[in-house]
């Protein structure tokens, strides 16, 4: 980190070498310094010696050989990710690199996400999809999200967006965060709120903490019929401890993420009534280059120009 810091304080002194992953995603950068050289590395062969490279964006699933990557990098200062989450880089990034997450960047589609998953599982669009694949005209009554309590687990940029929005469908709002904060609660007091809660709504980063945060006694505290939404990270619920509670139709899920991931064929998630799954995607939209590229395009600036760096990850984040 120290020669990162030396390197933001006084801008570059030499050409700058930017490594991103997405050729088209050059578009969106804006104007850069005429120093600035960017290069398309997808993962595969080296676009030029990797040796030279100052500023890398990585694939937004990086792959196994990372660490081997890394290790030809001696010149790299700073990494710059697509993603909000940094679970799989946090301890893995070498000292005198500067690690930034994409936080921001995707919170206004994951929260059109975990909305859709709410509304799609209560009003029962996964019951009424799978007879209209039987062709079965069958009406029946829905639960509704009026009036429901929703608990938002993960109180950062992403859960307050999706407080918001839901709070317009009359929704009340109960928040917990790592430490407590004029309204929003510390997870020191989930036991005593899951109970409370129709819905309850993952949003919380990966970290040695929130592992298995959703395990047997994490579930068997909500009331019976609510819905856990998991818009985080596969492994911050416990899958075998879900699957167990589903099973006896007391609780509903929808899964933007599960563990392990890929879900492998003939998994017993698949076929649970009750369960809405998709294949990681909450940030997937037609839009997703162009709002990942606007913000790398202005982290490359502020690195070229001395600025302080948005986003950096410190810690267990």
């Amino acid at each position: 980190m120290e020669g990162a810091n030396r390197h933001l304080a006084v801008g570059i002194l030499n050409a700058m070498l930017v490594w991103i992953p997405h050729g088209k995603g050059r578009r969106y950068l804006g104007d850069l310094p005429s120093d600035v050289t960017v290069e398309t590395f997808t993962g595969e062969s080296f676009p030029s010696d990797p040796a030279g490279v100052d500023f890398w964006v990585p694939p937004f699933l990086a792959g196994k050989d990372v660490p081997n990557i890394l290790k030809r990098m001696p010149g790299l200062r700073v990494i710059q990710l697509l993603s909000a989450g940094a679970d799989v880089w946090v301890g893995r990034t070498p000292d005198g690199v500067t690690l930034c997450d994409a936080r921001g960047t995707h919170t206004a589609v994951t929260t059109e996400w975990t909305v859709a998953a709410v509304l799609s599982s209560l009003r029962r669009f996964d019951t009424f999809i799978r007879r209209q694949e039987r062709h079965v005209w069958k009406p029946q009554l829905t639960p509704t999200v009026t009036r429901k309590n929703a608990l938002i687990v993960g109180a950062g940029d992403i859960g307050e967006h999706v407080a918001r929005t839901l709070e317009t469908l009359d929704v009340s709002i109960t928040k917990v965060a790592r430490r407590a904060r004029p309204g929003v609660h510390s997870i020191d007091h989930i036991d005593e709120l899951l109970p409370q809660a129709d819905v309850v709504i993952l949003n919380v980063p990966l970290t040695d903490a929130t592992r298995h945060l959703a395990d047997a006694d994490f579930l068997a505290r909500m009331k019976d019929g609510a819905l856990l939404v998991n818009a985080a990270r596969g492994p911050v619920v416990d899958t075998d401890a879900l699957v167990e509670e589903v099973k006896t139709g007391r609780l509903r899920a929808a899964l933007d993420v599960t563990d392990p991931e890929p879900l492998p064929e003939g998994h017993p998630l698949w076929d649970l009534d009750g369960v809405i799954i998709t294949p990681h995607v909450g940030g997937s939209t037609d839009d997703l280059v162009e709002r990942e590229y606007v913000r790398v395009g202005d982290q490359i600036r502020r690195y070229a120009e001395g600025e302080p760096l948005i986003n950096i990850v410190t810690g267990d984040y």
